[in-house]
């Protein structure tokens, strides 16, 4: 027999192992495309993470700012309190100076 000549269990094996050849590199090309979509998921994911994370420094000195506003509004309130409680004092007892 010459080694070209190929019986019909040997072609039968050839193509048996073509397909799963074939089946093997399909499962390996869907395996590579998941693996893309994961990893472009992945960078959507930490730009969205960056994204929230920026949203989250800029809430944060917002809220340090309104803060830091409350408490100068609440000094104020106090003195203006002060002032007026004085100025009631002032008023009555020129009120009852006069009695």
């Amino acid at each position: 027999m010459a080694a070209t000549d190929i019986t019909d269990g040997e072609t039968a094996a050839i193509e048996a192992a073509t397909a799963r050849l074939v089946h093997a590199l399909d499962a390996l090309e869907a395996a590579a495309e998941r693996r893309r979509e994961a990893d472009r998921e992945g960078r959507s994911l930490v730009e969205h993470v960056h994204a929230l994370g920026s949203d989250r420094a800029r809430l944060a000195s917002e809220l340090d700012e309104a803060t830091a506003r409350s408490k100068q509004l609440e000094t104020a309130n106090r003195e203006v309190a002060t002032r007026i409680d004085r100025a009631i004092e002032s008023i009555r007892g020129a009120l009852n100076s006069d009695e």
